[in-house]
């Protein structure tokens, strides 16, 4: 075959041409795919004429979404629709649903409905879904990017089963690779990989099978002809995908270093490092759920009391990320990236339950003292539980001259507020408080 036959078949991308027949030939999502799942249910021809149970496949870009359903088409011996919610309406969806019922009740076919981002779907599109589903007139697959729990409604994920996509590995990424390189349906021995380029194929692609095998028909389509096969190199691919190939290995030191780079830039409060740490990160397929909760520790432990707001941002960020994923997510997170950068800082927080845990774990623990102790069970008050105990609120201060800790730590101070920020007003009013309780 020639090169060219094998690199342009037609004007089908190699990742549509690469879609398994099966899902013995699906790369990863092994928790999905073991004996007897719902989606192997599904798969199985011996099981076309009994009722199904309706799912929601929810995870990243190319993770295998449609490639699951499509392969569940090719051998479940069941009648297959596809629709797209970019563009069909309740019509199409009625229409479906009628033609359904007719195969069902005339040939005693049932019909899976593969419907692909639900979640552009509004709620009155997704109420024509509820008939079908409830009644099984279709058995339906919806994909989604999004949280169900959000952009799907609550009649429709109650009487779905959602199942949850997981970005491929790195092993999963190298598998698929190699198979369209050698495959008859891909590029069939018509070029040849370094290593090189298939490791930086992989990097690129972050857990998406679209976007390696995308970007692997582009680099084959730059690589030399010659009188054996043309290499690909890793050069041919940064042409081809017009990016810079990082250095960072997702579980490599390049991991390591760079995210304590970018804490550190935060702690030292240098925003424009932090911003490029950031940068790296996303643009190398770091898990953005990783960067998010490393800027929620950082804003409890570096920032602290200084900036109590700081933490509520990063969950917030955090949250964000959660819901509306990747790209996007990359804007909250520099939102948070930046505000805790260029916020006051404290670690005295962090120093206090430190110091604490270290007192405890070398015995520096008492009896809690009796009026602290809870009188509410029966025996309590003959043992003296809470005698002498004085209620703050009914002081004018709101405190009272009382010892809290016990005996063997009386006067041992653990949180030391610093003259930064918000902890500069909370210096002063514990230095008062602390007179009041006698410490």
């Amino acid at each position: 075959m020639a090169q060219s036959d094998a690199l342009f078949r037609g004007a089908t991308p190699l990742a549509v041409r690469m879609r398994p027949a099966s899902l013995d030939e699906v790369a990863g999502q092994t928790h999905l795919l073991r004996p007897g799942s719902p989606l192997v249910a599904l798969a199985d021809p011996g099981r076309a004429t009994t009722g199904a149970v309706s799912v929601i496949l929810w995870g990243p870009p190319g993770t295998g979404k449609t490639t699951l359903a499509q392969a569940i088409a090719r051998t479940s011996g069941r009648r297959f629709v596809e629709l797209s919610a970019v563009t069909a309406g309740v019509k199409d969806v009625r229409e479906v649903m009628q033609e359904a019922m007719t195969q069902r009740d005339l040939y005693g076919t049932s019909t899976i409905l593969f419907l692909d981002e639900i979640h552009r779907f509004n709620k009155a599109q997704q109420d024509a879904l509820l008939p079908g589903v409830e009644n099984g007139w279709v058995i339906l697959i919806a994909a989604t990017t999004e949280n169900p729990s959000f952009s799907v409604i609550s009649p429709l994920l109650s009487r779905s089963l959602l199942l949850t996509l997981q970005p491929l590995t790195d092993a999963d990424l190298g598998m698929l690779i190699d198979r369209a390189v050698t495959d008859a349906r891909g590029l069939a021995g018509a070029v040849e990989l370094s290593d090189d380029a298939r490791a930086a194929l992989v990097h690129l692609a972050s857990g998406d099978a679209r976007r390696a095998l995308t970007s692997l028909e582009a680099a084959a389509a730059m690589a030399e002809p010659g009188e054996d096969a043309p290499v690909i190199t890793a050069e041919h691919v940064a042409q081809a995908v017009d990016r810079a190939l990082l250095r960072y290995d997702r579980q490599g030191d390049e991991h390591y270093d760079v995210i304590s780079a970018f804490i550190k830039s935060i702690r030292g409060s240098d925003p424009d490092a932090a911003m490029h740490y950031l940068a790296r990160m996303i643009e190398a397929g770091e898990d953005p759920r990783f960067i998010a909760r490393r800027l929620v520790i950082s804003a409890a432990e570096d920032i602290g009391l200084a900036d109590p707001q700081a933490l509520q941002i990063a969950v917030a960020a955090a949250d964000a990320v959660a819901f509306i994923g990747m790209p996007e997510g990359r804007i909250p997170l520099a939102e948070a990236t930046a505000y805790l950068a260029t916020t006051a800082k404290s670690n005295a927080a962090y120093n206090a339950i430190n110091a604490a845990i270290a007192d405890v774990r070398a015995g520096g623990f008492g009896r809690v003292p009796v009026h602290l102790r809870d009188a509410h069970y029966a025996g309590a008050k003959r043992l003296g539980h809470g005698k002498g105990y004085v209620y703050p609120h009914d002081l004018d201060v709101g405190v009272a001259t009382q010892q809290y800790l016990p005996d063997e730590l009386r006067g041992r101070r653990y949180y030391e507020p610093t003259s930064r920020g918000v902890e500069r007003d909370i210096f002063a009013r514990l230095e008062k408080i602390r007179k009041i309780l006698g410490d």
